[in-house]
């Protein structure tokens, strides 16, 4: 009989493994307890002190049902694109996916990035949930921890949508509202809030300090000169951070053109779009009126 951990595939063992290489079923259990291995789920054990989070369950689920493939929130979680609320329940196919919608990543057959944004927005509750999902896989983003660059194509979203299935169509009506330099899913809802407010600033504009550094702004308003900042929740994590922020904050008031800057904390974003907006629109109101003209727009 081979030792439990040869037998272990990344951390995980199957019991059917373990009866197959000679191991006695009560031997099995009593090695099993004495060894300290965790129970995943039925007929499914993690190494003793191996942290069993999501993708250890899931990978054990697929050892055990090799036609499992990770769906919508699980997907998400893979493909490190983000959502507008927490991950959702682990889900899998119950039905057949066409290959082409398959793909091996991290180690786990999920969907493919298309497939799974596609599947995500068609089943959105709300616009902004669909919207945040779409961005983020659109754009080149830092999630977890790793930078990551663009997942999907418009096209490939377009394509993935023109397929009949529920709520297809609503998904193509809100596809046009995305926007691939979104930088998180603040930056998002900030925008559609902007929108239904008639506010269209440029988005992740260039504009350049004047010693030729060059910065972008999540927002700006051009022929105000107003820029909009939005910060999210993990921002000032260290002090280093805060130091980078500031002087980003300082770089960015010097840039000919931009006569002020607004920062709004995502939580403002999220709770209390509608004092943000109002706040933009005085801003926007003040600075017309002390050039005598302007736009609400980028």
């Amino acid at each position: 009989m081979y030792e439990l951990a040869i037998l272990a595939r990344g951390g995980v063992l199957l019991t059917v493994w373990a009866l197959a290489a000679g191991w006695p079923p009560g031997r099995l259990a009593a090695r099993l307890r004495r060894d300290g291995w965790q129970r995943i789920c039925p007929g499914a054990w993690a190494a003793p002190g191996k942290e069993t989070d999501w993708r250890v369950r899931e990978t054990a689920l697929q050892l055990l049902r090799p036609r499992r493939v990770c769906r919508h929130g699980t997907a998400a979680r893979v493909h490190r694109i983000e959502l507008l609320t927490g991950p959702p329940p682990p889900e899998a196919s119950r039905s057949s996916l066409p290959p082409e919608d398959v793909c091996l990543r991290r180690g786990l057959r999920v969907t493919t990035a298309a497939r799974t944004v596609a599947d995500l927005i068609r089943t959105a509750g709300s616009r902004e949930a669909a919207v945040v999902t779409a961005d983020s896989a659109l754009s080149r983003r830092v999630v977890d921890g790793v930078r990551r660059e663009p997942l999907v194509r418009y096209e490939e979203l377009a394509a993935q949508l023109a397929v009949r299935r529920p709520g297809a169509p609503r998904a193509r009506a809100w596809l046009p509202l995305t926007h691939p330099a979104s930088g998180s899913p603040a930056e998002t809802v900030a925008r559609l809030r902007m929108a239904d407010a008639s506010l269209h600033p440029g988005c992740q504009p260039q504009v350049r300090t004047p010693r030729g550094r060059t910065l972008r702004p999540d927002f700006l308003f051009r022929s105000a000169g107003l820029a909009v900042e939005v910060e999210g929740y993990a921002y000032h994590g260290t002090p280093r951070a805060h130091e980078r922020d500031v002087a980003r904050f300082n770089a960015l008031q010097s840039c000919p053109g931009i006569r002020r800057v607004l920062r709004f904390t995502a939580r403002e974003v999220f709770t209390e779009p509608g004092r943000m907006t109002a706040t933009i629109a005085d801003a926007l109101a003040d600075l017309t009126a002390a050039t005598g003209g302007g736009s609400r727009s980028a």
